[in-house]
C-alpha cells in the first residue's frame, strides 16, 4: 500500500507538473496572439491614414501648387510607410509621416482660401480622429508588449521562452525628438 501511495503521489505531482507548463506555455502564446492582434489595429488606422493622404494633397494642390516639394515629401513618406515591413520601420515611417503632415499644415497657414475649403476641412477633420485611434492603437500595443515581454523574461516564463524561442517584441516608440517636448501655447 504504501508503494502504490508513493506512485500516486509522484504522478499526482508529475501531472500537476505539466498542467503548469501547459498553462504557462498557453498563457505566452495568447500573449503572443495578443500582440500580433494589437499590432493589426494599428495596421488598420494607418492604412485609413495612408488612404486619406492623397485626398490631402491633392486638394493642397489645388491651392499651393508650388508648394510641390512639400507634397512630393508627404507622398514618399505614405509610401515608405506602406512598404514598412516591421515595427521598427513602420515607427520610422510614421515618424516622418508626422513630420511631413506638420510641413504640409504650416503650407496650409499661408492659404486661408485652402483652410476655409469645406473639403479640406473635412479631411482634417476625419485626420485628426485617426490620429487619436493610431495614438490608442499604439498605446494599447505597447501596454501589450510590455506584458508580453515581462512574461517571457521572469521565471518560469524566460525557460519556457527559451525552449520555444519565443522572442522580446520591439515597442511602436516615437523617435522624433520634437514629440517628446511639452506643447508650446502661445496667445
Amino acid at each position: 500500500m504504501p508503494f502504490l501511495a508513493g506512485i500516486i503521489v509522484i504522478v499526482a505531482i508529475v501531472v500537476l507538473f505539466v498542467i503548469i507548463l501547459i498553462a504557462l506555455y498557453n498563457s505566452i502564446v495568447s500573449l503572443r496572439n495578443k500582440v500580433e492582434n494589437a499590432w493589426h489595429q494599428i495596421d488598420v488606422q494607418l492604412r485609413k491614414r495612408y488612404d486619406l493622404i492623397p485626398n490631402l494633397v491633392e486638394t493642397v494642390k489645388g491651392y499651393a501648387a508650388h508648394e510641390k516639394e512639400t507634397l512630393q515629401k508627404v507622398i514618399e513618406a505614405r509610401n515608405f510607410g506602406i512598404n514598412a515591413e516591421n515595427v521598427k520601420d513602420q515607427a520610422k515611417a510614421e515618424n516622418m509621416i508626422t513630420s511631413t503632415l506638420k510641413s504640409l499644415f504650416a503650407v496650409s497657414e499661408n492659404y486661408p482660401n485652402l483652410k476655409a475649403d469645406q473639403h479640406f476641412s473635412k479631411l482634417m477633420e476625419q485626420l485628426n480622429g485617426i490620429e487619436s485611434n493610431i495614438a490608442f492603437a499604439r498605446q494599447f500595443y505597447n501596454d501589450i508588449v510590455m506584458q508580453f515581454n515581462t512574461r517571457i523574461q521572469t521565471f518560469p516564463g524566460n525557460m519556457m521562452a527559451g525552449v520555444f524561442k519565443f522572442q522580446s517584441k520591439d515597442y511602436f516608440e516615437i523617435e522624433e525628438p520634437s514629440a517628446r517636448e511639452p506643447v508650446k501655447v502661445k496667445f
